[in-house]
C-alpha cells in the first residue's frame, strides 16, 4: 500500500497512544507468558492480560537482573498499563525499568523504541525523535522503529518528513501501526476518506492485544463522526464495546454520539462512566462542556476545576501537557494572557498545526486578532478538514471584521459536521446567522 494512492495524509487521533501499541506490539510478539511461575495470591490475583504480564515479567527480571529482553517486556507492559488506566504513575514505572534495560544494553532496539514510545506519551518528541533515530540507526529494517520516528515528526511540525517515515514503515510492515499512521496522515492533509479506508486496514490487521485493535476501531469511529456521520461512528463505537465491554473510549465516543444527538442524559451516563474507569482530561472536559450546553454551569465549572488538577497529576508525572493546557484555558480559563504564555510556549517546542491552532485560539481570546488570523492561516495549511479548527478560523476572521472569510470558515466547518462540539457547533450557527442577517 502506498501513501501517494490517497496523495498520504493525517488525522488528529492521539500519538502517545499509537507509540504505546508500537511498543506494546514490539515486546508482546514474541513474548509468551511463562507457565512455570507461581500465581500471585488472590488478593494479588491480575485481571487482565496486561496484569498478568506485568506480574510474570517483574518475577523474571527479579530472578534474571541481566535479562535485557525481560525488561523491555515489562517497559512496554506497563505503557500499555499507562493506556487502560489513565494513570501516569506507570510512566515512571516504565522509565525506570526501560532505562536499566538501556543501562544493560545501550543498542536494545525493543528497549529503544519502548523508550521512545514513554518520550511519546510524555509529550517530550524531541527526545522521541533521537531515540527512535538511534534505533534506526542500528536496526533500519525494522518496521516499528519508523513509527517512534514518524510520531515524533508530526507533533514537530516536520510533516514532508513524516510522510516519508510512514511510507517507509508500511513498506516494510503493513500491519496495525503502519496503517493506523497512514490514516493520520490522510486525515490531517484533509483527505478524510482515505483515512477511513487506511483504519479500516488498520482494524482488520488487528494488534497485539485486543486493547490496540479496539483502540483503532474507536478512532475509526471518530473519523465518521468528523465527517458527521452519527451512525456510522455509534457503529463502530458499538462494536467495540461489544469486544470490551465498558471499554473507556468508546464509551466517550458514543456519549459524543448521544450529546450530538440531544440525549444528554445518556451523554452524560456515559461519560462518568468511563471517568470513573479512566478518568482522562479529555474525558472530564467533554463532560463539563456536555454539561455547560445544557445549561448546569456550577456542575461544568466543577468538571474544569478537575481538569487542572488533573493536568497537574500528569506534570507530576512527567507529562508536558502544556499545549493541553493552553487550548482548555483558552477555552476555559479565566485569564486569556496567562492561555497565551503556555500555547507561545508550547508552539514553540511544538512547531505543528494543532499548535498553531492553540495559539491562534489563545491570541482571539487575548484580543490579538491580527495575529491570531496569521497563526489559524498556518494552521490550517496542511488542509486539514477539522471542524474546530475551521471554527477557530471563521470566528477569529470575524473579530476582524472580515466578514466573507468568517462565512466561508464557519459554513466549511458546519457543512463537514453540524454536530462538532456541544459548544461550538451552536456558537457557529449563531455567529453565522448574524453575518448573513447583516448582510441582508
Amino acid at each position: 500500500m502506498t501513501l501517494a494512492r490517497h496523495r498520504l495524509f493525517l488525522p488528529a487521533l492521539a500519538l502517545a497512544l499509537i507509540g504505546a501499541a508500537t511498543a506494546l506490539s514490539l515486546s508482546l510478539r514474541g513474548a509468551s507468558l511463562p507457565p512455570a511461575l507461581p500465581a500471585p495470591n488472590a488478593a494479588q490475583r491480575p485481571v487482565t492480560r496486561t496484569d498478568r504480564l506485568i506480574w510474570d515479567y517483574q518475577e523474571i527480571v527479579r530472578r534474571e537482573p541481566q535479562n535485557v529482553d525481560a525488561h523491555a517486556v515489562l517497559g512496554a507492559a506497563y505503557l500499555q498499563k499507562a493506556r487502560e488506566t489513565a494513570d501516569p504513575a506507570y510512566y515512571a514505572k516504565a522509565g525506570q525499568v526501560l532505562d536499566a534495560a538501556l543501562r544493560l544494553d545501550g543498542r536494545h532496539v525493543d528497549a529503544l523504541v519502548a523508550r521512545g514510545a514513554l518520550a511519546l506519551a510524555r509529550h517530550n518528541f524531541g527526545e522521541a525523535l533521537a531515540l527512535g533515530e538511534q534505533a534506526r540507526a542500528i536496526s533500519p529494517d525494522t518496521a516499528r522503529v519508523y513509527g517512534v520516528i514518524a510520531d515524533a515528526q508530526i507533533e514537530l511540525g516536520m510533516y514532508e518528513a513524516a510522510v516519508e517515515t510512514i511510507q517507509t514503515m508500511v513498506d516494510l510492515r503493513p500491519d496495525l501501526g503502519s496503517y493506523s499512521r497512514v490514516a493520520y496522515a490522510r486525515e490531517l492533509y484533509g483527505d478524510l476518506g482515505g483515512a477511513i479506508e487506511a483504519m479500516e486496514q488498520a482494524v482488520s490487521a488487528g494488534g497485539p492485544a485486543p486493547e490496540n485493535t479496539e483502540w483503532t476501531r474507536v478512532q475509526l469511529g471518530n473519523l465518521h463522526f468528523a465527517r458527521g456521520d452519527l451512525a456510522a461512528a455509534e457503529a463502530q463505537y458499538r462494536r467495540s464495546l461489544a469486544m470490551l465491554p465498558d471499554y473507556v473510549y468508546a464509551q466517550a465516543g458514543l456519549a459524543r454520539v448521544r450529546a450530538a444527538q440531544g440525549r444528554t442524559g445518556e451523554a452524560l451516563a456515559l461519560y462518568r462512566r468511563a471517568i470513573e474507569r479512566a478518568p482522562l482530561p479529555e474525558f472530564v472536559i467533554a463532560l463539563g462542556e456536555t454539561l455547560e450546553a445544557a445549561g448546569r454551569r456550577d456542575e461544568a465549572a466543577a468538571q474544569y476545576e478537575l481538569v487542572r488538577a488533573m493536568q497537574r497529576l500528569f506534570k507530576a508525572g512527567g507529562v508536558d501537557t502544556d499545549l493541553e493546557l493552553a487550548q482548555f484555558e483558552a477555552d476555559h480559563g479565566a485569564d486569556p494572557q496567562a492561555a497565551l504564555t503556555m500555547a507561545r510556549a508550547a508552539y514553540a517546542r511544538r512547531p505543528g498545526v494543532k499548535a498553531a491552532d492553540t495559539l491562534a485560539w489563545a491570541l482571539h481570546r487575548a484580543g490579538a486578532h491580527a495575529e491570531a488570523r496569521r497563526y489559524a492561516e498556518e494552521a490550517l495549511r496542511l488542509g486539514t478538514q477539522d471542524a474546530l479548527m475551521l471554527y477557530h478560523a471563521g470566528m477569529i476572521a470575524r473579530a476582524q471584521g472580515d466578514a466573507a472569510a468568517a462565512r466561508a470558515y464557519l459554513g466549511r466547518a458546519l457543512a463537514l459536521n453540524p454536530h462538532f462540539s456541544p459548544l461550538y457547533a451552536p456558537a457557529a450557527r449563531e455567529a453565522l446567522a448574524g453575518l448573513d442577517k447583516v448582510t441582508r
